[in-house]
């Protein structure tokens, strides 16, 4: 592996920041385009060019195609230990450089895991991009060689830490471990959190990581997205030289997914450290890009998305009961769930919350949505494209999530498009399909009233 060019270790680089694009245009007459060139190297690693020399800064996105849905029941939490193992050094990067060398070349880096993908993304000046590119091929090939029970023991318990802080010890923060694995069968890749449980997470072996990063952390099993100020000839040079002499794997056997859905209404009361009870319910609903996916997200949005949404304005500002209220459609690649979710106001009851969901969805469910309602959702997704698209992070990611979950990095006008295309009837149809079928509904309540809880059994 050749060592990163010197001069952008030692040179005084500058600080970019989220500098904005030149952002395109989004209406229904004009959808967006991002130019790319995609191409496949002889070991499997897709590459996806995006060259924007709006602004002298350049990001690498690259995608492992594994999340917690690729790990085994007994087994989890893995896909998210990677993502900060994979900071920890490797072969030809100590450990601490892989920060060090980046910020001194004036750059910054993250990843992120859900249960579809890993992903670890760099952003800086662009005469930083062969070192992002370096560093990244370094850590994909040649992390096992200081891979040791140390640095695995280190990481596994700021994961155990990351975990008390985001789910063990924070308010209602026992959530989705609650709902999961009731909203989806035994076995099913998203019935556990991304996180992991504890026990999982102590049982781990060096053995276990180690063969899940030989499984998954392939260049076949992964595509690496540049977008920014570069030139596309030098880039695929040093893709050449750094990725390309980087070995294959087996291709990772997928988990088979059940098709079965709840067959009866089932109600959870979780105790916990709380201050005010918390009700959610919870649908399975649609994955990524399917028919309905944007009807749903339209649907979160017209019922509690924002102070000027039905819900809230029923629940917070007219009857005054409720401290906040909120709903998402949560589209992943083999599934989804819809979820709405309402805090009660001190002496008040979560019921009066269930009451006005069932009668806000019954009355979209028989009558559909405003023309004014529909327009207000389109433009809370075009403004959010726009968000995105406005830095080369965020079109480098997005050719990734198109590039995975839509089979080709070329498909933003067409995702606006269903935008576009949506109507009230659409919106309406989705609201009787999915959220007419049964739901997972939770309590979580202060220790020691489980009346506050919605009860009822199940049906």
């Amino acid at each position: 592996m050749p060592v990163p060019p010197s001069r952008l270790l030692g040179a005084a680089a500058f600080l970019v920041g989220a500098a904005l694009l030149s952002p395109p245009s989004l209406t229904a007459q004009s959808a967006p385009s991002i130019p790319f060139e995609k191409y496949t190297l002889p070991n499997g690693l897709e590459v996806i060019l995006h060259v924007d020399r709006s602004v002298p800064i350049v990001a690498v996105n690259t995608w492992y195609k594994v999340g917690s849905g690729d790990e085994q029941p007994g087994r989890t939490g893995f896909a998210h230990l990677f993502e900060h193992i994979m900071f920890m050094g490797s072969q030809h990067v100590p450990v601490g450089k892989f920060d060090q060398w980046l910020e001194a070349a004036g750059a910054s880096n993250n990843g992120s895991t859900n249960f579809d993908r890993t992903n670890y993304y760099e952003t800086g000046p662009s005469n930083a991009l062969p070192l992002m590119l370096w560093l990244d091929a370094d850590r994909m090939g040649f992390l096992l060689p200081t891979m040791d029970q140390e640095k695995l023991d280190l990481q596994r318990d700021v994961v155990k830490n990351e975990r008390r802080q985001n789910v063990d010890n924070v308010p209602y923060g026992r959530f989705l471990e609650s709902v999961l694995p009731v909203l989806f069968p035994t076995g099913h890749p998203y019935s556990w959190e991304v996180i992991g449980s504890m026990t999982d997470l102590s049982a781990a072996t060096l053995d276990d990581v180690t063969r899940f990063f030989r499984t998954y952390y392939a260049p076949n099993n992964a595509s690496i997205a540049i977008a920014g100020d570069f030139d596309a000839d030098s880039a695929k040079a040093w893709v050449s030289k750094y990725f390309a002499d980087i070995p294959r794997a087996t291709a990772p056997v997928r988990p088979t997914v059940p098709t079965v859905r709840l067959a009866r209404d089932t109600m959870l009361v979780v105790e916990d450290r709380v201050q005010l009870p918390r009700v959610y319910q919870v649908w399975r609903s649609v994955p990524a890009l399917h028919t309905d996916d944007v009807a749903m997200q339209a649907l979160a949005q017209v019922l509690a998305g924002g102070r000027s949404s039905r819900l809230y304005r029923t629940l917070v500002y007219e009857q005054q009961v409720m401290q906040d209220v909120g709903a998402y459609q949560q589209s992943a690649k083999l599934d989804g769930m819809f979820v709405l979710q309402a805090t009660a106001k001190p002496g008040q009851h979560p019921r009066a919350a269930v009451q006005a969901f069932e009668q806000e969805i019954a009355r979209i469910a028989r009558e559909g949505i405003t023309s004014r309602e529909l327009e207000r959702v389109r433009n809370g997704m075009r403004a959010r494209m726009l968000d995105e698209l406005s830095s080369v992070l965020g079109k480098a990611d997005r050719l990734n999530y198109y590039n995975y979950f839509a089979g080709t990095p070329d498909f933003a006008a067409q995702d606006q498009a269903r935008w576009d295309a949506l109507t009230s009837a659409d919106v309406q149809r989705a609201a009787a399909t999915w959220l007419q079928q049964p739901k997972v509904t939770l309590s979580i309540v202060p220790q020691g009233k489980p009346d506050l809880a919605i009860t009822g059994g199940s049906r």
